[in-house]
């Protein structure tokens, strides 16, 4: 199969819905299929992808620096690329629900080539970013995204249940298909020591930007509440805009042992993680949380916030490794049974690392082209949205795009279907 994937952040390697865009199209090229990826200026991390489409990076007035922070990249759209790749491709897919998305979506049903789309991005983590996190706004972008490209979509990739179930609470009817992201074989238990300094000490991690939506600080407190604090050795993986914030927390709290604030590579995050002794996931809001399954993988024992928002807590296996979404006394009891129960870790690691096998790469890949298949198959029979019930609003945006190509130069005629 020839497909698109269009993701406006592409480019950005510190973004986890880049990361599981990237992790496909390696994994699908590797099966002979051929990728194309549409975003912005790539990092130089992404560096053996076959083919890329960059857009110039769009500057949003006011906010950029915000966005920046977020890990997030707006691109300027160029319909002319966008004709270009489209029309050489057998699927489209795209992955989040702006302004890109809706073009490519005008686009490919204009040449009657198959669309599918992803939701990978959460209402909640958006309201939580910019500290207004309250139902009535969350209710307002989910009806937003549904009225903007959603309703007028088929084939959705879910990463999670969760987020396919929120979605359809809030009137979604779309073909929603639950696909793990995937971890690579990579992330497995290797022979790994603490460092020296840690050796006596109980290390406790979380894996993840340092963002407001992830709540460092819930694990930093619950830390401090623990009956074991002077020996725990807290270290949190990652880097974002809240760096500085949990670092005055940490100060002011005053622990025995400092907690640390590292960035690790890929490879030395996989050795510390197997010599690391529990892992927290605090998150408000997750689609999934990889990074869990990638610290249960390397045989670290999770703890989960059962917040309503947060996909994560579908890797409970055990009650003990849930604790009340928001509250670090909660948390702090929860660190402080797997402390008081080293027998239990043992026999939850050896659970936990199996589990970790059905979120295998290659099982996610199969499935996602199950999915591409199925989308290709629905247009082929004419049974999708655009083909059975085509929207006069769709309909006049893909005109307003074309005429404005036409108008330009960059294309010698409409598409057949805007002829009639």
């Amino acid at each position: 199969m020839k497909i698109l994937f269009v993701l406006e952040c592409a480019g950005l390697m510190t973004n986890g819905t880049t990361a599981s865009c990237v992790r496909f199209a390696k994994e699908l090229e590797a099966k002979g299929h051929e990728i194309t990826i549409i975003g912005c200026e790539p990092d130089k991390k992404i560096n053996n992808l076959n083919h890329y489409i960059k857009l110039e990076k769009f500057h949003f007035p006011i906010f950029q620096g915000l966005i920046e922070k977020e890990g997030f990249m707006f691109v300027k759209i160029d319909d002319a690329k966008l004709v270009e790749a489209i029309k050489n491709t057998e699927c489209v897919h795209w992955f989040l629900p702006f302004k890109l998305g809706k073009h490519v979506k005008a686009i490919a049903d204009a040449y009657n080539i198959p669309c599918t789309g992803a939701y990978h991005l959460q209402p909640d983590s958006i309201s939580s970013a910019i500290h207004m996190n309250y139902r009535w706004l969350n209710y307002f972008i989910y009806k937003g995204f549904q009225k903007y490209l959603y309703d007028i979509s088929d084939y959705i990739h879910c990463p999670s249940t969760m987020i396919a179930n929120k979605a359809t609470q809030y009137g979604y009817k779309n073909n929603f298909r639950v696909i793990s992201n995937g971890i690579s074989d990579f992330w497995h238990k290797v022979p790994s020591e603490k460092r020296p300094e840690d050796k006596d000490k109980i290390v406790i991690t979380m894996v993840g930007r340092l963002a407001r939506e992830k709540r460092q600080d819930l694990l930093i407190k619950a830390v401090k509440a623990s009956k074991y604090e002077n020996k725990i050795q807290l270290v949190l993986c990652g880097q974002g805009p809240d760096k500085a914030k949990y670092e005055k927390l940490i100060k002011k709290l005053k622990f025995t042992n400092e907690p640390r604030i590292q960035f690790f590579t890929q490879e030395d995050l996989r050795y510390f993680l197997s010599s690391a002794d529990l892992y927290a996931h605090c998150s408000d809001a997750e689609t999934e949380g990889l990074g869990c399954v990638e610290a249960f993988a390397c045989g670290l024992v999770p703890i989960i916030s059962d917040s309503d928002v947060s996909a994560t807590k579908q890797f409970a296996i055990s009650h003990h490794s849930l604790f009340k979404h928001g509250s670090y006394k909660s948390l702090a009891n929860r660190i402080d049974y797997w402390i008081e129960h080293p027998d239990q870790v043992e026999k939850y690691k050896d659970i936990y690392i199996k589990e970790a096998e059905s979120y295998a790469l290659p099982l996610q890949v199969e499935r996602m082209e199950q999915f591409f298949n199925d989308a290709i198959n629905q247009k082929m029979q004419g049974l999708d949205k655009w083909s059975t019930n085509p929207t006069r609003a769709e309909y006049r945006y893909q005109k307003r795009i074309f005429k404005k190509l036409l108008k330009k130069g960059k294309i010698d005629s409409l598409p057949e279907s805007l002829q009639k």
